[in-house]
């Protein structure tokens, strides 16, 4: 049976099935025809070239789904039960186990805020990140069609993760990360065999790096916005979140390039079309004071401190270098995520991301990663600024583990002892 799944190109309406391999020059992503099928694109696009890859888009058939989705359940071994969900056929799939993480109550945190707090540990994923999601489905892609070389730009968890599932799937990566990533993020993906250029300057200068790279060697790309693939596999988040906590108000969502809450909230109206929650929850969206990209645009604000997107870009300034990015190239998404939700998004400082890190390991018994503590200091200015109130159910995404980065964590604990 057919899959309810499909990949639609927004630039000429090319469709491509589950499993379906993409044209392989831009000029024949423009005509594509076959016993099966009819052309999908207009007359008006005929004399065009661009790679439909680059402009495709999930799009589901909601009737089908039901047919081969019963229900989103939370007795999951990984993200291969929403196989009927993802576009590939993962006959073979790239997999590490990734997926079904456990979602925790937090009490004594959730005291401490008056409402009632849980928290999803994706820092038990194979890499230690969300990222490992959308990782799982690419490499299963290019596994699948025959691809030799994925590249990637990325702060280090993207990294880590696509180098993982490179050397699981028998692939051959090449990455492009800041200089001044942590050490750990830079050391993790050469254990895993990758490539590694570091680059001197921000995300962007990698992010342009790469696609110069990609460009001219015809490698697949991981990073952020290039891929549907890793879009689907971020969706998988939102699935688990509404098996979860069905009944869940708000969750809260680390905001970098903006990949991962539009995922989580696109995911989450999936399983809101199908029936399996009966609301689906807002979002809230957290940056850093040095990276408020996504913040500004929701809001509609200038700030004299954010740079504007065509702006030269200078390396990062933030302890929660997972979500130091300037240039988010998912700000669109991300916007779309907290408007049909109808979130909103906060910016907090280093000062109570740190704090919220030594926080949640004394209270919950939680190592994370600073962005991901960002979440406990976005959830506890929502709460004094009356967006999220003491009656609500709160989801916090912890998406990376603190043992990506030992010197924020040191720092946390000097903050403590000046205090």
């Amino acid at each position: 049976m057919e899959r309810g799944v499909q990949l639609v190109c927004d630039r000429c309406g090319n469709w491509f099935t589950a499993g379906e391999p993409f044209p392989i020059s831009q000029q024949e992503g423009l005509v594509r025809s076959n016993e099966e099928s009819v052309e999908k694109h207009s007359d008006a696009d005929s004399a065009e070239t661009h790679s439909c890859l680059a402009h495709a888009n999930l799009t589901y058939d909601y009737d089908r789904l039901r047919e081969s989705v019963d229900s989103f359940t939370i007795h999951t071994d990984d993200i291969w039960t929403y196989l009927p969900l993802l576009p590939v056929s993962g006959d073979q799939p790239v997999t590490l186990g990734e997926g079904a993480t456990d979602c925790v109550t937090a009490d004594r945190l959730g005291d401490r805020f008056g409402l009632t707090l849980r928290l999803k540990l994706e820092g038990q994923q194979p890499s230690g990140s969300t990222k490992d999601r959308g990782s799982a489905v690419l490499a299963t892609y290019a596994r699948e069609q025959g691809h030799d070389v994925i590249a990637c730009a990325s702060t280090g968890n993207a990294a880590a993760s696509i180098a993982a599932y490179a050397a699981r799937g028998g692939l051959d990566c090449t990455l492009y990360v800041p200089e001044s990533i942590p050490q750990t993020k830079a050391l993790q993906p050469e254990i895993y065999g990758a490539t590694v250029n570091r680059i001197d300057g921000s995300y962007t200068d990698a992010y342009r790096a790469c696609a110069t790279s990609v460009l001219k060697e015809g490698w697949l790309d991981r990073s952020a916005g290039a891929s549907p693939f890793t879009a689907a596999g971020a969706r998988t988040l939102g699935y688990e979140l509404a098996a979860d906590c069905p009944d869940a108000d708000w969750v809260v969502v680390p905001m970098g390039n903006g990949g991962t809450i539009a995922g989580a909230w696109n995911g989450l109206a999936v399983a809101g079309e199908l029936g399996f929650i009966k609301s689906t929850p807002r979002m809230l969206g957290v940056q850093t004071q040095s990276a408020t990209t996504i913040h500004n645009r929701f809001h509609d604000q200038t700030a004299e401190n954010t740079q504007a997107e065509t702006a030269t870009t200078h390396p990062q300034k933030t302890c929660a270098d997972s979500i130091d990015v300037e240039v988010p190239h998912r700000v669109e998404a991300a916007c779309q995520a907290l408007e049909q939700s109808g979130g909103t998004s906060v910016v907090v400082s280093d000062e109570e991301i740190l704090d919220s890190l030594r926080t949640l390991g004394r209270t919950e018994g939680i190592f994370a990663e600073p962005a991901s503590a960002s979440v406990i200091a976005g959830i506890q200015q929502a709460r004094n600024q009356g967006a999220i109130e003491r009656s609500d159910v709160v989801v916090g995404v912890l998406t990376g583990s603190g043992l990506k980065d030992g010197e924020s964590a040191q720092r946390a604990l000097a903050r403590q002892n000046t205090n």
